[in-house]
């Protein structure tokens, strides 16, 4: 039965050359035009700034605040020579993107990184914030790629271009207290699957990015209204939380190789091994592992919810007792 095992293998790894899609790309960075939301502070700002550390040519930034986008630009200008445009818009509102997105012109790299974050049980939390969460991170999405890809598609430049979607975590693993936010970020995977067979034609290549916890202005925010159970299920300690820079410099390697999931660390890869699914694999060495270690990692993921519901049991009880 080992014999055979070991001889199955190889006829597998082959197989999985050979079906394996997309393809490998590389996309470069340097000398393009890359396109940011949400890029005035946080994750954003960040990107903005590793991404002129690798040579782009034009940088622009769309966010709500004036105020922010001249102080981020402002930021940018003193570390790197480049060109920064700003644009004032809410994601909610298609035209004022649409608009925002034909004056940048034709781009090369679309970050869609805006986002809201609040974190309470469904049945305490207000619908005006259920519906902020999904219209901001989902709808918003939509409304910036659907104005960004006719230019996109259309780009004299017929290089490689990417658009990363900024999921989390949370749209990888369900966790108490995130209902609308782990909604509206599951429904990211499900729009970076199909888009990417939609664009790929046009040398598109999509990316959906899992960063944990990191620490930005909305992740402070959030932390005020965090159930308790929440809080010990995911941690509290800002010695936990990623810095901005740590996730845009990840995400910017992805970006360039081409990687349709973008994890951060051991557990992040895990999950992202063990939620795999029907998503795109460009990687053959990933493909394999997702398929060798599938069942492990499965496993793995039932004893972490067992964690998770073993503590949501102890400190439901302890609550009754009072």
């Amino acid at each position: 039965m080992v014999l055979s095992g070991l001889l199955l293998l190889p006829i597998l790894l082959f197989l999985l050359y050979v079906i394996v899609r997309p393809r490998p790309v590389n996309i470069p960075i340097k000398n393009r035009h890359v396109f940011i939301t949400g890029g005035s502070i946080g994750i954003g700002l960040a990107i903005a700034k590793q991404a002129a550390s690798e040579g782009a040519r034009r940088i622009s930034l769309l966010a709500r605040s004036l105020d922010q986008l001249e102080k981020a630009k402002q930021s940018i200008h003193q570390a790197y020579e480049v060109e920064v445009s700003t644009f004032s818009a809410d994601v909610r509102d298609y035209g004022s993107v649409e608009r925002a997105v034909n004056e940048a012109g034709p781009i090369d790299i679309l970050v869609v990184n805006h986002g809201v974050f609040y974190i309470e049980e469904l049945e305490k939390q207000g619908i005006d914030e259920v519906k902020t969460t999904i219209d901001v991170n989902l709808m918003g999405s939509f409304n910036v790629i659907k104005a960004a890809l006719p230019l996109m598609k259309d780009r004299k430049d017929r290089g490689p271009a990417s658009i990363a979607l900024m999921s989390s975590v949370s749209g990888q693993v369900g966790t108490y207290g995130y209902a609308a936010y782990s909604a509206s970020k599951y429904g990211l995977r499900g729009l970076a699957e199909a888009l990417q067979q939609e664009v790929l034609a046009n040398n598109i290549h999509v990316s959906i990015i899992f960063p944990p916890p990191t620490q930005t202005p909305g992740a402070k925010q959030a932390l005020k209204t965090m159930p308790d159970i929440t809080k010990i299920i995911v941690g509290t300690s800002t010695a936990l939380l990623l810095e901005a820079e740590e996730v845009a410099k990840a995400t910017i390697q992805g970006i360039k190789s081409g990687c349709f999931s973008i994890p951060f660390g051991v557990v992040g890869r895990a999950a992202t091994v063990a939620t795999a699914g029907l998503s795109p694999q460009r990687s053959f060495i990933m493909a394999s592992i997702e398929v060798v270690f599938a069942g492990l990692f499965r496993f793995v993921g039932l004893l972490f919810q067992w964690n998770c519901y073993r503590i949501i049991e102890k400190n439901k009880n302890s609550h009754k007792k009072r």
